[in-house]
């Protein structure tokens, strides 16, 4: 389940059904997508003809900017965990300043993208470590400086363990 909000005043819950279907507020959203070309499509739902353009998409933060005919629209999602942070009080803790990247799952480290001293911005790459056979790119949480790097190549890491420290 997803909470979308494009507005202050404007929340839709969400939900994707096994067999496919989408539930917008407990109802079925019957429509029909063509895509055009990349990050655009066509809509149709309820008789009406809409063009989206996907303009934007940060997926770390669950946003997204599309041009609906022509009207440019902020999309805002929420998974149920990000639901439940801001139920417990915790969904400012991501705001917060971060001072270090920890890796979420015990892994091989197989490339490292960063140098101390660098800066660095939300969403580059950090480094790559792979986990049950897959290489996961790990990024910088919010923009920092590399203050110190606490892996080498080919090391081991738990999880949980440092792996960089911005200042």
């Amino acid at each position: 389940m997803l909470q979308v909000r494009t507005g202050p005043d404007t929340t839709w819950e969400v939900d994707y059904q096994p067999n496919g279907t989408i539930i917008v507020n407990n109802e079925p959203f019957a429509w029909d997508l063509v895509r055009l070309g990349p990050n655009r499509f066509h809509l149709l739902h309820e008789g009406r003809s809409y063009t989206a353009e996907l303009v934007e998409a940060d997926y770390q933060s669950k946003t997204i900017q599309l041009k609906l005919n022509g009207r440019l629209l902020q999309v805002q999602a929420k998974d149920r965990f990000d639901l439940l942070l801001e139920k417990l009080g915790m969904s400012d803790a991501a705001a917060n300043k971060v001072n270090e990247l920890k890796a979420p799952m015990p892994g091989l480290i197989v490339d490292i993208r960063v140098e101390v001293g660098q800066a660095v911005q939300k969403g580059d790459p950090l480094l790559v470590l792979e986990a049950m056979k897959m290489e996961n790119i790990l990024k910088a949480p919010a923009d920092a400086t590399v203050s110190s790097i606490k892996v080498g190549q080919r090391d081991n890491v738990n999880k949980g363990q440092v792996l960089i420290q911005f200042s």
